[in-house]
């Protein structure tokens, strides 16, 4: 398996276009990312979904493309949708990323990131400090709800992975 180490849970390679980064590969900027969690029970056999679209330089009009489907064990949807958010921003900084545009169709998480609403659950609060310690890693993070039919291809990985824990 090339590009990643979760056990087989995320696609064969990096990339759909090629496979591991090398030297000669364009340099990442700035991505888009979709995630989602999904939980079979609240709390259940839960599940993530993670997609990024990464804009590049270094060649005209190239982009690449990366997805999760993991598996995560028995959660609450809540902790599902801030582990998605997690192993997004972990895989974007690890390329390089400098700006991303994160889209989520938890309207709670959204706001608890904006700072709209406080994080009372003590089961998310430690999710939501690593969210937060990660996103102020980028020059620019910007996390903004959508309605799930606008997060069809995360919601379609969280709701494998959950599959997959059967």
């Amino acid at each position: 398996m090339t590009g990643n180490s979760n056990n087989g849970n995320a696609q064969p390679g990096l990339f759909e276009s090629g496979g591991n980064m090398s030297r000669k590969d364009p340099v990442i900027k700035s991505a888009t990312m979709f995630c989602d969690g999904a939980s079979s029970g609240n709390p259940g056999k839960s599940g993530i979904g993670v997609f990024i679209s990464f804009d590049s330089t270094g060649s005209p009009d190239e982009s690449r493309t990366y997805r999760l489907s993991e598996f995560i064990g028995v959660a609450t949807n809540n902790v599902a949708e801030y582990s998605a958010l997690i192993r997004g921003l972990e895989k974007a900084r690890s390329l390089g990323v400098k700006t991303i545009d994160i889209y989520l169709d938890s309207e709670l998480l959204v706001k608890q990131m904006n700072g709209i609403y406080k994080v009372k659950n003590k089961n998310l609060f430690n999710l939501w400090i690593r969210a937060k310690e990660l996103s102020r890693d980028f020059d620019s993070c910007r996390i903004t709800h959508v309605r799930r039919e606008m997060n069809t291809e995360a919601d379609s990985l969280a709701r494998q992975a959950v599959k997959k824990g059967r």
